[in-house]
């Protein structure tokens, strides 16, 4: 059975896409990949696509949306394209036969096997995600008020999700995802991620962030709250995903974030740069 892996980009997000697989592809154990872009419309790089992944073996699948009026009335800005939708409805698009996929932001680089992540037993959740409450300035409580997700473990991050496909299309509801989007109070500050949070963040199992999600701009509190565990070393030989949160992105030349040497090396690797 192959991994499958899951993406939602536009043609602006191609290069850091191929750069977060080429991570996946030098890291991992699997030797077969699938992978799933979610698009509105076919990438201008299609082509460069298929070649990329044809070089490492990967199964390239383009899942085109359309001009699907299901997205017509969901609030959209520069930072919060319609694109952040899609994952919310991707049993929707994807066949029916994948029983599980992991979907991945294209700003996540990949410094370890993914393999125990995605071999997790999800049981009777819809997804596996972590939450970066403890490093946020925002605690729980606030976000649980916010969103009335009092039965929630936490607030949890959207952007690496372990999808449990056949009891997501039982279970998440078009209708009450849109109508959650509608709501006139509680406005939401990260549409698809508070809308994940405040519907099903009550099924929803718990990975830990500092291998699974580790934000990179927080390095000093993820030291503080491990009294020193989760340093530089530790990271080497643990984490899978370094998430790059926030507007500061690796690939950029102003990039100053202590991981962004790091990033830009696969990005060299995977011809990027």
């Amino acid at each position: 059975m192959p991994l499958n892996l899951l993406f939602s980009i536009d043609d602006h997000f191609v290069p850091q896409f191929k750069t977060t697989l080429f991570s996946i592809v030098a890291n991992t154990a699997a030797t077969d990949l699938a992978v799933y872009v979610i698009q509105k419309n076919r990438l201008v790089a299609d082509d460069d696509i298929h070649q990329f992944c044809q070089q490492f073996n990967i199964a390239y699948y383009p899942v085109i949306i359309g001009e699907d009026p299901t997205f017509k009335d969901a609030p959209v800005s520069k930072r919060y394209p319609e694109a952040i939708y899609y994952r919310l409805l991707a049993h929707k698009y994807l066949p029916q036969d994948l029983t599980k996929i992991l979907y991945l932001d294209a700003d996540i680089l990949c410094i370890n096997d993914l393999l125990p992540l995605y071999n997790l037993d999800l049981g009777t959740d819809l997804y596996a995600a972590a939450s970066h409450a403890s490093l946020t300035n925002m605690p729980d409580v606030v976000n649980k008020i916010r969103l009335g997700t009092y039965e929630a473990d936490g607030y949890f991050n959207s952007g690496v999700l372990l999808m449990n496909l056949p009891l997501i299309r039982q279970t998440v509801s078009e209708k009450a995802i849109f109508d959650r989007l509608a709501m006139p109070l509680n406005p939401l500050l990260l549409p698809d991620q508070d809308v994940l949070n405040a519907l099903y963040g009550h099924q929803i199992l718990t990975i830990p962030d500092e291998v699974y999600n580790y934000d990179v701009r927080k390095p000093a509190i993820y030291e503080a709250i491990s009294h020193g565990t989760w340093d530089l070393d530790w990271l080497v030989q643990n984490n899978v995903f370094l998430h790059f949160c926030g507007k500061e992105k690796p690939w950029l030349p102003s990039a100053k974030n202590k991981f962004s040497l790091l990033y830009k090396h696969y990005q060299h690797l995977a011809g990027q740069s």
